[in-house]
C-alpha cells in the first residue's frame, strides 16, 4: 500500500465540502441539495464512481467550479468520493442538506482553508484516509480573542 497527500486546488474565497458517497445518482441529489438550500450560490460538484464505467460524474451551475471539482476528484483518485466547490455561500448554509442526501456516507471536511487529502492506494484502488484542514493551532484564546470572536459572529449575522 502507498500513502500520499493530494493538495486540493480551489479559488481563494471559495469553500469546499469533501465527502464519501455511493451510487451514480449522488451527483444529481447533491445538486438538488445545493440549489434547494441556497438558490443563488455558485457551485460545482464532482463524484467518482467506483464500479461500472468508473467515471468522474459532475454537475453544477458554474462551469469553472464544476471543472475544478472534477479535476480535484480525478487527482484524488478514490472511488465513491465527492467534492463540492462553492462560492456565494458557506458550508454552514448547506451542510445539513448535504448530510441528509441518502447516498452520503460521511463528510471529511467543510472549509475554506487549504486542504490536503490523505489517500491510500492499493493494487487497484484508492481510498481517502482523512484530511489536513488548514494549519495547526498556535495558542489558546484569551479574553480579548473571545470578545473578538463574539463580535465577529454578530457582525456577520450569525448571532444576535
Amino acid at each position: 500500500m502507498d500513502i500520499k497527500t493530494v493538495k486540493l486546488i480551489f479559488p481563494e474565497g471559495a469553500n469546499i465540502i469533501l465527502g464519501q458517497s455511493h451510487f451514480i445518482k449522488s451527483v444529481e441529489d447533491l445538486y438538488e441539495a445545493m440549489v434547494n438550500s441556497v438558490p443563488n450560490a455558485r457551485f460545482g460538484i464532482a463524484f467518482s464512481e467506483a464500479s461500472a464505467d468508473r467515471l468522474v460524474r459532475h454537475a453544477g451551475n458554474d462551469d469553472e467550479l464544476r471543472r475544478m471539482a472534477a479535476e480535484n476528484v480525478m487527482r484524488i483518485g478514490s472511488g465513491h468520493c465527492f467534492l463540492i466547490v462553492m462560492q456565494d455561500c458557506f458550508p454552514i448554509n448547506v451542510l445539513n442538506a448535504i448530510k441528509a442526501v441518502p447516498e452520503v456516507c460521511r463528510i471529511f471536511c467543510a472549509t475554506a482553508n487549504p486542504v490536503e487529502v490523505v489517500v491510500a492506494r492499493g493494487e487497484e484502488a484508492g481510498g481517502i484516509l482523512g484530511v489536513f484542514d488548514g494549519d495547526s493551532p498556535v495558542g489558546i484564546e484569551d479574553e480579548e480573542n473571545i470578545a473578538c470572536r463574539h463580535d465577529f459572529l454578530r457582525k456577520i449575522g450569525y448571532k444576535m
